[in-house]
């Protein structure tokens, strides 16, 4: 009996439901997320990762893995390749008595951090410490962060608490600006807190991912601004009463050139945003959050703050579809002018070649008229010669008689015959 075939990505399509996991952690501990940004993530990101396992004596990824988990001592590393970005995330137990100072990443070579591809886009230090039903939140960790920022919330349904200032604060190990996260652990399990932490370090790192298409919004919107000037000025010539339809149609085209061009260059970019963006509001309706009184929790920063961004983009992209579509409208108007215009021509040239023709006619009637009488002279010129030559032989011919009566039938026989040849010419 033949066995059922499987198909060649059914293992493939199963695994993704198991793709990235988050890492269950016990707290307290220390954990030390970076996102590094590349126009071209594959190969040299997967090296990096490959030097740090070999250097902390770790197995070695899979070639091409996008997901590598692994311990080493008290060290955890999660890594994850996507689209656009790497981030790594590393993990140590306790916390010390001054956890952003000595952060998990003290526990990485110094030098490897520095040779790493890609651009810093998300550095966050985060620290889980369990509640003290007896302290405040703010006496616990307020301290940390700057008081005017704070924004927070409790967090899987009341059974943690999460607060940052999304400030950068200075970093011993890299010199650069993070982000601190602190959660405060009211009895969380192991894999509810890693699955809380993964989605609040996710909130950040989608949150600045999205917001690399503002600036961005901002140069289109300065450019669509002037695309939109030089549109006005053209159309604003169509009824000028100057009739200049082709250089007209060419400077629309040429700015319809323009525009696609900024279309090309920005549409990835304002994709990509609406889609972390999206991501972004459904990891923060997974934390399940519960406003605390007197802090503005994640849901409304992030309407307050990203949503606006995203608006910018979304008001870009309309602005584009628009222009566009004037541009096509303008320009389809102009090419129907033009070839209105070229037809009112090709009628005047068609008149005048039949004019043209009727002359060439007439001109040609009356050479062969000519040619005629031409021939026919020196025919009957030969025939007198003829006739002449006759007589001298004897022959009882009047030569003179004789060619004056030959001149109609030559004549008749030479307009015949041309006759004849324009029929066939004709055919």
């Amino acid at each position: 009996m033949t066995p059922l075939a499987a198909h060649p990505l059914r293992q493939l399509l199963n695994d993704e439901a198991h793709a990235r996991p988050a890492l269950p952690i016990a707290g307290p501990a220390r954990l030390s997320s970076i996102v590094l940004w590349s126009d071209t993530v594959g190969e040299a990101e997967w090296l990096d990762l490959q030097q740090l396992t070999q250097r902390l004596g770790l197995p070695n990824p899979e070639p091409h893995a996008v997901q590598y988990q692994a311990r080493v001592g008290p060290l955890t590393l999660n890594w994850s390749l996507h689209t656009e970005f790497v981030r790594y995330t590393f993990i140590l137990p306790e916390i010390g008595c001054n956890p952003f100072s000595d952060t998990a990443l003290a526990a990485v070579p110094a030098d490897w951090l520095a040779e790493l591809h890609g651009e810093l886009l998300v550095g966050l230090h985060v620290v889980i410490v369990p509640a003290h039903p007896s302290e405040d939140w703010r006496t616990q960790v307020g301290h940390w962060f700057d008081p005017q920022d704070l924004i927070g919330a409790e967090i899987g349904d009341q059974s943690g608490v999460a607060l940052t200032d999304l400030r950068l604060h200075p970093d011993p190990n890299l010199g650069l600006g993070f982000t601190r996260l602190a959660v405060l652990d009211r009895g969380m399990g192991e894999r509810q807190c890693g699955r809380m932490v993964s989605r609040l370090i996710e909130i950040e790192s989608y949150r600045m991912l999205a917001l690399l298409a503002l600036p961005i919004a901002k140069t289109e919107m300065r450019r669509l601004d002037e695309l939109g000037m030089a549109m006005r000025a053209i159309t604003a010539r169509l009824d000028d009463g100057q009739r200049e339809d082709g250089s007209l149609l060419a400077e629309l085209t040429s700015l319809a050139g323009r525009l696609e061009d900024a279309i090309a260059s920005s549409q990835y970019r304002f994709s990509a945003a609406r889609a972390y963006y999206a991501l972004v509001e459904r990891r923060i309706d997974e934390l399940r959050e519960s406003r605390i009184a007197g802090l503005q929790p994640f849901h409304e920063f992030t309407e307050r703050r990203l949503a606006p961004a995203m608006a910018t983009c979304d008001t870009v992209l309309g602005r584009q579809d628009r222009l566009a579509m004037r541009l096509t409208r303008a320009t389809a108007l102009l090419r129907t002018r033009v070839e209105i215009e070229q037809e009112k021509q090709n009628q005047q040239l068609l008149a005048s070649m039949d004019k043209r023709a009727a002359l060439q006619l007439r001109l040609q009637e009356t050479v062969e008229g000519l040619s005629v009488g031409v021939l026919s002279y020196y025919a009957v010129g030969l025939l007198s010669y003829g006739f002449k030559a006759a007589k001298a032989a004897g022959l009882p011919i009047n030569a003179d008689l004789a060619t004056g009566l030959a001149i109609p039938v030559v004549l008749a026989t030479f307009w015949l015959g041309m006759r004849r040849i324009r029929r066939h010419l004709g055919h």
